[in-house]
């Protein structure tokens, strides 16, 4: 339960009389409801309030069901209308019964400076409005009576996507008015005011306005409805009892709101706070036990570097222009680049294995930068090369085909891992499944090498998702070619990198059933 069904199903258990024990010295809400009758009928008599043209009048008939005598009509039973039953020193009443008055707002432009302020309904937030920044506007001195804002009084708002959110006004600390978009509503200063703002927060009233709620690109909705609607009225001191209950028990709900939503970011977001750690742990060396029977990576480099070479000599990729060695020697971890040694342990992010070994990601890959095609240079009629265009062309298992080109360029192969370097989604990744595609410069290639398992070079940057999209630059976020050669990279011997990967999606599958 959320904290505001929480609020909720107290709020309704109020409106029910099932918050707070009844106490038969109450004064019964029918005594309550004649005298504010009276005080209506005395106000109509002095011209203050306009009589209304069919008056309804609820009361417990002698078979203790509910009946309603609208205007002139006959009494009729309204057992089947009334939401559920009340205690019997409560009484149903339309709140229409209850109001004084129910006065739509004035309408006039928002202005910086002009005779009196006037809040609108984007002025009113968390049940309070911002007074410093209501608008003013123009209106006729003999008019400001009419639509003058009282301590007390209720506003509602009858349009747009705020429709039936209500205000309390509990002071005016200068004289204002209220916008078009606004009704208002006034009542017995017998009732209490609380009360009745809470049962504006109710299921009881949201349920009633829904019903009547004109349902139209504007959303909106008339005093009539609101003047229609079922209230439960409890004797004026049980009113006193429920706020004073529901003041103190929304202290703790709100406690309760704010551990909640916690606790469901906590539970949303495990699985992916899961899935890094074990991302962290295989690049730790801390997933699968090594085997000290594995080849080391040591003698894996020189194998990578050997098949590297031929390919260079084949010229299927192009010589890196920076050779990096990193190594070990008294205990420390040296780089030597461009003939040029120096200790990098305030580089190294964490201690790996004994088999394992450090080295710069640029050194064992192939990177392949793409680029883009012009509009008619490129189809969506299936002819030719498929063409990746970025992040969308990606899902989590492989390639979405959607473009095509007859002159491709920039060719990745399946087996190639695919970095989305620009754009929106960068930092994706995925290995290419089919047999060759061009690719755009959103994207960048990991070439397929047989002494690698791309799958490892894969999870490798999904372990580093985050470091690579915090080297985002520009106003389309995107990353470069040598942030991407630079990264630090354990790498395992090639034996334990297919049984990290194994063990990844293993775990990965099992996550996928929480």
């Amino acid at each position: 339960m959320t904290g505001q069904q929480l609020k909720n199903s107290i709020l309704q258990m109020a409106v029910q009389g099932k918050l707070v024990p009844q106490d038969p010295n109450d004064e019964p809400a029918s005594v309550l409801l004649e005298r504010i009758r009276k005080e209506k009928e005395q106000l109509i008599k002095e011209g203050k309030i306009k009589k209304e043209k069919n008056p309804s009048y609820i009361f417990r008939g002698a078979d203790n069901l509910p009946y309603e005598k609208v205007g002139k009509n006959e009494p009729v039973c309204i057992a089947d209308e009334v939401p559920f039953d009340i205690p019997e020193s409560w009484e149903w009443v339309r709140w229409g019964t209850l109001s004084e008055s129910i006065q739509y707002g004035y309408n006039a432009p928002a202005q910086e400076t002009g005779r009196i302020k006037m809040v609108r309904i984007s002025d009113i937030q968390n049940n309070s409005v911002l007074w410093e920044t209501v608008p003013y506007c123009e209106i006729k001195e003999s008019e400001i009576d009419t639509y003058l804002l009282k301590p007390n009084d209720i506003l509602f708002a009858r349009t747009g996507g705020t429709v039936g959110k209500s205000y309390l006004v509990q002071d005016v600390p200068e004289e204002a008015i209220y916008a078009g978009y606004l009704i208002r509503t006034r009542y017995s200063d017998q009732l209490c005011p609380q009360y009745l703002k809470y049962f504006m927060e109710s299921e009881l009233y949201w349920s009633q306005l829904r019903e009547g709620t004109i349902a139209t690109a504007q959303p909106n909705c008339n005093g009539k409805t609101l003047g229609n609607m079922f209230v439960p009225i409890p004797p004026l001191s049980e009113q006193i009892r429920i706020v004073g209950k529901i003041n103190v028990v929304m202290g703790s709900v709100a406690e309760y709101d704010v551990v909640y939503s916690k606790a469901e970011y906590l539970n949303d977001a495990f699985p992916d706070t899961l899935k890094k750690s074990i991302l962290q742990e295989a690049v730790q060396g801390k997933l699968v036990p090594q085997d000290p029977a594995d080849e080391p990576a040591s003698v894996l480099l020189e194998r990578i570097r050997a098949e590297k070479e031929q390919l260079i000599k084949e010229g299927k990729i192009k010589r890196d222009k920076h050779e990096s060695v990193i190594f070990r020697r008294d205990n420390s971890h040296y780089e030597k680049l461009d003939g040029i040694e120096r200790c990098i342990d305030d580089e190294i992010p964490f201690e790996i294995p004994d088999s394992w070994e450090w080295t710069r990601f640029g050194q064992v890959i192939s990177l392949l930068s793409g680029t883009d095609f012009k509009p008619e240079e490129y189809n969506d009629a299936r002819k030719g090369t498929p063409y990746i265009t970025g992040a969308s062309s990606l899902s989590d298992d492989g390639i979405l085909l959607n473009r095509w080109t007859e002159t491709p360029r920039v060719i990745a192969n399946r087996g190639d891992v695919l970095l989305v370097c620009k754009g929106s989604g960068y930092g994706k990744t995925v290995i290419c499944d089919i047999e060759e595609a061009h690719i755009a410069r959103q994207i960048m290639a990991i070439k397929k090498l047989v002494t690698l398992d791309m799958r490892y070079i894969r999870l490798f940057l999904q372990a580093n998702f985050d470091k690579i999209k915090s080297k985002g630059q520009g106003v389309i976020p995107g990353i470069d070619r040598s942030s991407v050669m630079n990264l630090l990279f354990p790498i395992p011997p090639l034996a334990e990198q297919r049984r990290i990967v194994e063990k990844q999606r293993e775990l990965f599958d099992k996550i996928t059933l929480i």
